[in-house]
C-alpha cells in the first residue's frame, strides 16, 4: 500500500510539473500570435532588417558597464552637544529648531484718520508676557513726493485688549500715528509693519519680520470719510459664532433686534463654524434686505486664541466700521437688548451722547424653567416667549455688555473698552438692560425642563421670579417678521 501511495504522489507531482510547462508553452504561443496579428497593422514602409538588429545588439554590447558608486564617506556632525573646556568643565550646548508660535499674524489694517492707522492681529502670548516685542510702521508712497528722500517711519504703539485671556496667541492692536498726513495727494501707497521680538524667547537673538499690511490705490482715498455723517445709526459687532447653533433661536434674535434698532441699523455676523446651512437660511432674508453682513472667519481656528479669537474679531469690526456708525453695540446672540415701552433705542442713546461708552445691565434668565400654562405648546413658543423666570440673586456682580461711539475708540474688548477718548458711564439702570438666555443658542432640543405655576421658585439652588417682560412683546415681533420677510421662515426648526 505504501508503494502505491508513493507512486500516486509521484504521478500527481509529475502532472503538476507538466501542467506548468504546458501553461508556459501556451502563453508563449499566445504572445507570438498577438505580435503576428499586430504586424498586419504596421505600415509597409516600416521594416526591421537583420542589419538593424545586429547594429542594436552591437551598441548594447559596446556600452561599458556603470561602475558601482563607492559608499559616501561619513561626515562629522555639525551639531555640537557638548565639549570639554578649561578646568575639565563640560560645556553644554542648546540647539533650537522651528518655532512654537508665529511672531505676528495679521487679520486687517484700517485708517483711523488722515495720519493714523490701526493694525489688528495675533502674536505669541509668551512673547508678550515674558518679552518686550516692539513695532515700527513705514509708509511707502507709490510716487515719492518726499523731497528729502527720508523714509516715512513711526513707532507703533501696541495695545493688548484681551486682558491676558489669550492662549498660545494674544490679540494685538498696533496704532501707527505719523506726524503728517499720509497720502495727502492721493497718489497711493502701502503700509509696512516691522515686528521685532526684541530678545523675547531667545535673549541673544532678535528677529524682525517685515510685512505689508495695507495698500491704498491711487485716487481711492476719501479724505472726507473721517468727518462725514455715518451711514448707520446703529451697528452690531458680533463675536465669533461656532458650534451647532439653533437656527430657531437665531431667527428670533435677528427679527427682534432689526425691529429694535430700526431701518438705519446693520448687523455684522462672524462665522467661525457656527453658521451652518440651517442658520444661513435664517439669515439669508435679512442679508437680502441689506441688514446683515456675513463674514467667514473660519480660518482663525488655526490659531489658538481665547474663545475663538473673539477679541481680535470685535477689534476688526470696530476699526472696519469705525466711520460708518454713530453707535456700535457689542453683545451676544443669546442676549436681547431692551428699553422701556415709553422709550426708543434712539432716545436712550441720545440721553447718553455725552459719553463715549455706556454699559448695559444684565437680566439673567433661566434656560429650563417655564410656565405650566404652556404645557403641550412649548415647542410652538419662541425662546424668549416661554423662558420667563429671572435669576433673583442680589448683591453679586454680573457681566455687562456695552455700546460705544466708535470714533472715540482705539481698541475694544468683549464687556467694555479701556482704550478710548472720553468718559464711560455704568449708571444706565432703568433706561436700558439686556435679557440673557445663557446656553439656549447652542441647544437644539426643547429647553423647558420644568413647568411651574408660581411667581417664585428655587431651582437647582437658584431663586427665580416670574418676569414676563419679553413674553409680552413676542406677538409684536412675530408680526414684524411676517411684515418684513413674509412667511418664508415659518417652518424653521430648532
Amino acid at each position: 500500500m505504501a508503494i502505491k501511495d508513493r507512486e500516486k504522489k509521484l504521478f500527481v507531482s509529475s502532472s503538476r510539473n507538466y501542467a506548468a510547462e504546458l501553461k508556459f508553452l501556451l502563453t508563449s504561443l499566445l504572445l507570438l500570435c498577438t505580435i503576428a496579428t499586430l504586424f498586419h497593422f504596421i505600415p509597409s514602409s516600416f521594416t526591421i532588417s537583420a542589419s538593424d538588429l545586429r547594429l542594436c545588439i552591437s551598441r548594447i554590447s559596446q556600452t561599458p558597464p556603470t561602475p558601482l558608486s563607492p559608499p559616501p564617506s561619513p561626515q562629522a556632525s555639525s551639531i555640537i552637544h557638548e565639549k570639554l573646556i578649561t578646568n575639565n568643565t563640560i560645556k553644554r550646548f542648546f540647539n533650537p529648531y522651528g518655532s512654537a508660535a508665529y511672531n505676528f499674524i495679521t487679520m486687517s489694517a484700517y485708517r483711523g484718520g488722515l495720519n493714523t492707522f490701526a493694525i489688528i492681529g495675533l502674536s505669541s502670548k509668551p512673547l508678550h508676557v515674558y518679552g518686550n516685542p516692539s513695532y515700527e510702521c513705514e509708509w511707502i508712497p507709490y510716487t515719492n513726493t518726499n523731497s528729502s528722500l527720508e523714509k516715512i517711519i513711526t513707532n507703533g504703539y501696541k495695545i493688548l485688549p484681551d486682558w491676558g485671556y489669550g492662549h498660545v496667541y494674544t490679540v494685538v492692536v498696533v496704532n501707527c500715528t505719523f506726524n503728517d498726513t499720509i497720502n495727502g495727494e492721493n497718489n497711493g501707497g502701502k503700509l509696512m509693519l516691522y515686528a521685532s521680538t526684541s530678545g523675547g524667547g531667545d535673549r541673544s537673538f532678535n528677529v524682525t519680520d517685515k510685512m505689508e499690511v495695507l495698500v491704498e490705490q491711487p485716487k481711492l482715498l476719501d479724505h472726507t470719510l473721517f468727518d462725514s455723517k455715518p451711514k448707520f445709526e446703529f451697528l452690531y459687532c458680533g463675536s465669533s459664532l461656532y458650534g451647532n447653533l439653533n437656527p430657531q433661536r437665531v431667527r428670533e434674535w435677528i427679527a427682534y433686534h432689526v425691529r429694535l434698532f430700526g431701518p438705519k441699523s446693520h448687523f455684522v455676523i462672524h462665522d467661525a463654524g457656527g453658521v451652518h446651512e440651517e442658520v444661513f437660511e435664517v439669515l439669508k432674508p435679512w442679508i437680502e434686505l441689506g441688514y446683515v453682513t456675513l463674514q467667514d472667519i473660519r480660518d482663525e481656528e488655526r490659531f489658538d486664541g481665547y474663545y475663538h479669537n473673539q477679541f481680535m474679531v470685535v477689534n476688526d469690526c470696530l476699526h472696519r466700521y469705525k466711520f460708518m456708525a454713530k453707535w456700535m453695540f457689542f453683545f451676544d446672540v443669546d442676549e436681547y437688548i431692551y428699553v422701556p415701552p415709553k422709550s426708543t433705542i434712539k432716545t436712550v442713546v441720545d440721553s447718553l451722547s455725552d459719553y463715549s461708552q455706556f454699559t448695559i445691565e444684565q437680566m439673567a434668565m433661566s434656560s429650563k424653567v417655564c410656565l405650566s400654562h404652556d404645557y403641550g405648546k412649548t415647542y410652538r413658543k419662541w425662546g424668549f416667549e416661554k423662558l420667563v423666570y429671572r435669576d433673583a440673586i442680589t448683591g453679586i456682580r454680573r457681566d455687562r455688555k456695552y455700546a460705544v461711539q466708535p470714533r472715540n475708540l482705539y481698541a475694544t474688548g468683549v464687556h467694555m473698552s479701556e482704550n478710548l477718548d472720553g468718559n464711560t458711564t455704568h449708571k444706565t439702570e432703568g433706561r436700558i438692560k439686556y435679557f440673557h438666555y445663557h446656553g439656549t443658542i447652542a441647544q437644539r432640543r426643547e429647553t423647558c425642563k420644568l413647568l411651574v405655576n408660581s411667581t417664585k421658585i428655587t431651582y437647582e439652588k437658584t431663586p427665580y421670579v416670574l418676569d414676563t417682560t419679553m413674553r409680552d412683546i413676542a406677538g409684536v415681533i412675530k408680526k414684524f417678521e411676517l411684515k418684513m420677510i413674509g412667511s418664508r421662515l415659518q417652518n424653521t426648526r430648532q
